[in-house]
């Protein structure tokens, strides 16, 4: 029977490891590439589409549109989703490489980067990509609740993150209710007493990672003033020297622009208000048990446009901290990792020994998990692009493993070890729910959030 398998193994079978941009675009890329290759892909939740959904704002629908191309991948001949699956429990490594020509890692980075300051922990300091999560209907984030009973919270960071939860929590309640935002979220953000938004950036404007459209969007707030202080954002010689060179990229200068827009702003006097501070970083949060300010420290620039502390501090009183200062890739059993850079060993897409630099070979990764937490969710075609080149290459060269095993025993293993497996037809049953769900309330869809509700729907998909 195993030799009969083998026989029949397919001209290239691979198996991704992860759902998201990354891992939809590596499996696009191959099923085009190859004629008769087989995907199988394996995420440890019940639903595909990874930050998709999970990560994009509610308020941003345009963005997750995205993901009718990742249906047309999935509907292929030779794709198959294998949801609630945790690879390293439900299905190791060597048996993944067993069944498959290569196996590629795109799961993305899952943990967040810590300030390092006292008071970290303290009861209402969280990282945003759990805040994040909890809004989205991330189900490891649905018991969050987060205290949203003080008026002014402290947001760490200077990226689309840190604007996207700031602009989470002064939103008003029919601007909300008509996105899929989860709904527990939406019931604490109505109660909620929040008024002000601090968001810390310890650099300079220059070096904020804003995109465009992002900072852009705080300033059409129908409920909430846009603050930025003048003397903040005046520009020192070296990065008005850097803007103005050929190195500078013209988002970085459209920041600029935008936030000296803001400064002239007169506040309208609206409700809430989202307050811009830059060359500050926290050195520590305040409070006994629960967070009751943040300790910050004033900075300046240094010749490599680096913050230097002045010595100068101020506190500022707050309920909540979120610290968004970067997403951080964890290490996977038997691969090896880039602690500096949080990210699997590779080259190219090619995952190799941490010391020798040697690819192992059949394995590969994109993604988050490849390249660190940057760029947009385009930025994954490219990344997985160059990654499936770097595979193609290899099968071309006769440097990939062949199977031992075939496809039909993997599936029996994976049921074996656990009968609740998600395969497509049971996502697009939750799917089916959710958007029906929303349909009478006029929105998109009502997230399902709990692991059990997702498994006795899928179960219902798999019956018809």
């Amino acid at each position: 029977m195993v030799e009969q398998e083998i026989q029949m193994t397919a001209a290239l079978r691979v198996a991704i490891v992860g759902s998201g941009p990354a891992g939809f675009y590596a499996a696009g890329h191959i099923l085009k590439a190859v004629p008769g290759s087989e995907v199988e892909m394996f995420d440890r939740l019940a639903t595909p589409w990874g930050l998709v959904r999970s990560g994009v704002a509610p308020d941003h629908p345009k963005i997750k549109a995205v993901t009718r191309v990742f249906e047309k991948t999935a509907r292929q001949d030779g794709f198959r989703f294998h949801g609630n699956v945790t690879v390293g429990r439900d299905v190791s490594h060597a048996e993944l490489l067993s069944h498959h020509h290569a196996v590629l890692y795109a799961v993305g980075s899952a943990s967040d980067r810590r300030l390092g300051i006292d008071g970290e922990d303290l009861h209402g300091s969280l990282p945003a990509t759990a805040f994040v999560g909890w809004y989205n209907g991330h189900p490891d984030f649905a018991e969050l609740d987060p205290d949203l009973s003080s008026k002014r919270v402290v947001v760490v960071g200077n990226g689309n993150v840190a604007i996207d939860v700031a602009r989470m929590m002064v939103l008003g309640h029919d601007e909300l209710a008509v996105t899929d935002i989860a709904d527990h979220a939406l019931e604490l953000l109505d109660r909620s007493e929040v008024e002000e938004v601090v968001v810390l950036g310890r650099r300079g404007p220059a070096q904020a990672a804003f995109t465009n459209p992002e900072l852009l969007e705080l300033g059409e707030l129908a409920d909430a003033d846009v603050i930025v202080y003048p003397e903040e954002i005046e520009l020192d010689p070296r990065s008005r020297a850097w803007l103005e060179s050929d190195e500078a990229d013209i988002t970085s200068r459209r920041n600029v622009e935008i936030l000296q827009e803001y400064a002239q702003r007169t506040p309208s006097g609206r409700r809430k208000r989202i307050v811009l501070r830059f060359l500050s970083s926290p050195l520590e949060i305040l409070g006994e048990e629960r967070v009751s300010g943040v300790r910050i420290g004033r900075n300046e620039l240094d010749e490599n446009l680096r913050a230097r502390a002045t010595g100068q501090e101020e506190t500022i009183e707050a309920g909540l901290v979120l610290r968004s200062v970067g997403y951080r890739g964890e290490p996977l059993d038997g691969l090896p990792f880039d602690e500096r850079s949080a990210t699997i060993s590779n080259e190219k897409g090619r995952v190799v020994e941490a010391d020798s630099r040697a690819p192992l070979p059949g394995v590969y990764t994109a993604g988050w998990i490849k390249r660190g937490p940057s760029g947009v969710i385009g930025t994954n075609k490219r990344c997985a692009q160059e990654t499936v080149d770097e595979l193609l290459e290899d099968r071309e060269a006769g440097r990939l493993p062949q199977p031992t095993r075939g496809r039909d025993g993997l599936i029996a293993l994976l049921h074996e070890r656990n009968p609740h497996v998600v395969d497509y037809a049971g996502w697009e049953a939750i799917d089916a729910h959710e958007r029906s769900s929303g349909e009478a309330l006029g929105r998109p869809r009502v997230k399902v959030v709990r692991h059990e509700h997702f498994i006795e729907l899928a179960g219902r998909g798999a019956r018809k």
